[in-house]
């Protein structure tokens, strides 16, 4: 089911439009609520459209902006080239987030091919297609905005988690490799990578969010302020709790150290390889 409700005339404001994608609830519904806040128009895309139209409604009244929803299921691929037919054809949008996601804790064993192509389909090729469909876009207009949701989980794996794991992976690399793509340029790319957070996610991948310890999760609200408050610092990559930068900073020269590691013609000395 695909279907564009709402106002769909050009932007009301100078910041333009922003598209959320995953909006009906947790943090997308954060993200519409503080992107409104900030005065864009906003256009939301989430498969349940009766949570959709009443964020639509709230946001609408709240911050009087315009307000126009997409009700899709992006691990469908029919409806995922109209949501990004409508990404192209729409020259108000100046941001995209693309928040929507899916987990499901499972081994690899357990898990239905269904369920694997679908936690493939959104947190990877809507996330991906979405990118392409947006991405020139602003590239040709040397302005806008890409905000990619990764997870903490792209840097190890837990039992039961290597798949989303591996799609996290997969969104870590391919945001990095756009901002080498959009050095220079107006556009800005930005990577967030939350650690647990309370949203449903939790209670539809199988684990009830009751059996995680309080003092490691974050609120939807302040991953979402926190995220917004990087991208406002011009971070490449944001991730909300991790208190030390120094962290994270040491990893990334360790990443790049690594990666010119590799270019040798030769196998490493330990391999006792032609002796």
């Amino acid at each position: 089911m695909n279907a564009i409700t709402g106002n769909t005339s050009a932007s009301t404001t100078t910041l333009g439009t922003a598209v959320v994608t995953g909006a009906s609830a947790g943090i997308g519904r954060v993200y519409a609520d503080r992107l409104a806040r900030r005065g864009y128009d906003l256009i939301l895309v989430a498969r349940r459209g009766d949570r959709l139209d009443s964020v639509a409604a709230t946001l609408r009244a709240a911050h009087g902006v315009a307000v126009s929803t997409i009700v899709a299921d992006l691990a469908d691929p029919g409806e995922l080239e109209k949501v990004a037919a409508a990404l192209v054809a729409d020259k108000s949008i100046t941001m995209l987030v693309n928040n929507a996601g899916s987990s499901t804790v499972a081994g690899l064993e357990a898990m239905s091919k269904a369920k694997m192509d679908a936690m493939n389909g959104i947190n990877v090729l809507a996330l991906v297609r979405l990118s392409h469909a947006i991405f020139p876009e602003f590239k040709t207009r040397d302005k806008g905005t890409l905000v990619n949701i990764g997870s903490v989980l792209a840097l190890f794996s837990l039992p039961g988690g290597s798949l989303y794991s591996a799609t996290k992976g997969y969104v870590q690399n391919f945001t990095r490799g756009l901002q080498e793509e959009a050095a220079g340029t107006g556009v800005t790319v930005q990577l967030v990578m939350p650690g647990a957070t309370a949203t449903d996610i939790w209670e539809l991948s199988g684990v009830p969010l009751s059996h995680l310890d309080p003092a490691h999760v974050m609120t939807p609200e302040d991953l979402v302020d926190a995220a917004l408050a990087g991208l406002d610092l011009g971070e490449a990559v944001t991730m909300p709790g991790v208190e030390d930068i120094a962290l994270f900073e040491a990893y990334d020269a360790a990443r790049l150290a690594l990666a010119a590691a590799t270019a040798s013609g030769r196998p490493a000395s330990r391999y006792a390889i032609g002796k």
